[in-house]
């Protein structure tokens, strides 16, 4: 019974933010086309289909390109601040706000595949990305980190490995990740470099 609760809770802990993520935008999406409907009646006899889409799009790179300008620094810092002193929002937003900035931010990680030996008795190797190499804090002058995401799922493994056993793909991270999350599915080339 234990673990079918544990169980319970580790999928909620995965299936919560997504579906958090997931209702917003739907909210957004659906305030929109009501938003653009009612305007456009106003104006026009006419219904255009996808018109909340374009105005949520729009609205993201309007809110994108105020959080970068000065105007919106002040008003970011305090809803930042009021979502760090909120335990269970503080603890999605920035598990969120990270690994979205991981993939799409200025300080992307995941863009350098990479392969590592796992076993060298049976020569297996696993695909992966080196998200940090310097290891530093935590003693660890030899070793990289190194992220492994799990086929057909948006969760992953982080593995501190000895930078002898990695090596740097001459791969696009986007086909690499492609092809791990895929499950190896689909198509993918091998052109290696060794890491520095």
């Amino acid at each position: 019974m234990k673990k079918l609760v544990n169980y319970f809770l580790q999928g909620l802990v995965f299936i919560a933010p997504l579906a958090i993520t997931g209702y917003i935008i739907y909210l957004a999406f659906d305030v929109t086309d009501q938003f653009s409907r009612d305007l456009l009646s106003q104006f026009f006899d006419v219904r255009i289909p996808g018109a909340g889409l374009l105005m949520l799009i729009g609205f993201l790179i309007l809110i994108g390109y105020l959080g970068q300008t000065i105007v919106a620094r002040p008003l970011i810092v305090l809803i930042q601040k009021f979502i760090a002193r909120t335990p269970i929002l503080r603890d999605i937003y920035s598990a969120l706000k990270d690994f979205i900035a991981a993939f799409v931010g200025k300080e992307r990680k995941f863009n350098i595949p990479v392969l590592v030996l796992v076993n060298p008795v049976s020569n297996l190797e696993k695909l992966g990305f080196l998200t940090e190499e310097d290891l530093q804090i935590l003693d660890e002058k030899e070793k990289v980190a190194v992220y492994f995401p799990h086929s057909y799922n948006f969760s992953g493994e982080l593995f501190i490995v000895p930078r002898n056993q990695v090596r740097i793909l001459d791969l696009p991270a986007s086909e690499v990740m492609k092809f791990v999350v895929s499950g190896g599915v689909s198509g993918l080339g091998r052109h290696e470099s060794p890491v520095h």
